[in-house]
């Protein structure tokens, strides 16, 4: 951390303080990825920048489109299943196993905060590591099916032009003709990735475990995201509702700045380490 800027190191002295009270919950983004190799949705070189991401009602009405998922999906996976955990997660983990976290909350699809050692995540959006049967509700492995897209498709040789956050690729159209999407080996319906689409409702079980967590938190920390969507940003109006404060880390603009009773525009990859090393001095707490 710059010990230059004054404001930056009073601000992080400040959310020491809060994190040392214990009884936080953590809200995550896709910011905080992206010094895992992910790219985030509406930051300087965010994918929705680039691409519309794909909705649910696209993907189930649309067999071309969903070929062309797939198709973008298989490549982006090489990426999205080789990321590591970075910096931030492993302080998440570390608050965590401190007793300093009531709960984490994320809206990423990379597993990456479990990947850390974090545990009870809930993740809104859920998971691109999961396949799901729209038909029969069977759940598998993401490695299973990248297993049997390769061996469908011998010949498919396109290279990624860039990875986007929802997992997916750009690739030229031209690079799709030919690609065999497989079905679901249980009953031959259709499969998609275990996540929430755009268009698509988070399950009510999740928020419902959202909302008891911020309600019962002292504090929420939000970690990476804009807030641009009501999916995360209702849990802040929910903490504000109650009382409860809001703390964000994000690299530049985000909707929930008239919320925050602490705003830290500062890269998550310069202030999280810092914060861990503080907290690192903490008692354990019970839990």
């Amino acid at each position: 951390m710059d010990l230059m800027d004054l404001e930056l190191v009073e601000q992080v002295a400040r959310l020491d303080a809060w994190l040392g009270e214990g009884g936080v919950v953590v809200l995550s983004g896709a910011g905080l990825s992206t010094d895992s190799g992910i790219p985030d949705y509406r930051g300087p070189s965010g994918s929705a920048r680039r691409n519309t991401p794909m909705t649910y009602q696209t993907f189930t009405g649309d067999p071309l489109a969903r070929r062309r998922y797939w198709a973008r999906s298989h490549l982006g996976w090489r990426t999205i299943g080789r990321a590591r955990p970075n910096d931030g997660h492993r302080a998440v983990a570390r608050w965590q196993r401190l007793g300093l976290l009531h709960g984490v909350i994320t809206q990423n699809v990379d597993g990456l905060h479990q990947a850390a050692g974090a545990a009870d995540v809930v993740e809104l959006h859920g998971n691109l590591a999961r396949i799901t049967c729209l038909d029969c509700g069977e759940l598998t492995g993401r490695a299973d099916l990248q297993r049997r897209l390769t061996a469908a498709n011998p010949g498919f040789t396109a290279v990624a032009a860039a990875v986007n956050a929802d997992g997916d690729v750009e690739l030229e159209e031209s690079a799709l003709d030919g690609f065999v999407v497989v079905d679901c080996l249980a009953c031959g319906g259709v499969l998609k990735p275990d996540v929430v689409y755009f268009g698509e409702t988070v399950p009510a079980d999740r928020v419902s475990r959202a909302f008891e967590l911020v309600a019962g938190a002292r504090t929420l920390l939000v970690l990476g995201s804009s807030l641009t969507v009501m999916s995360g940003r209702r849990f802040v109006l929910r903490a504000v509702k109650q009382g409860v404060r809001v703390a964000i880390v994000n690299r530049g603009v985000t909707r929930g700045e008239p919320y925050a009773d602490l705003l830290i525009d500062a890269p998550l990859g310069v202030v999280l380490p810092n914060l861990a090393r503080q907290t690192d001095t903490y008692r354990l707490l019970p839990h």
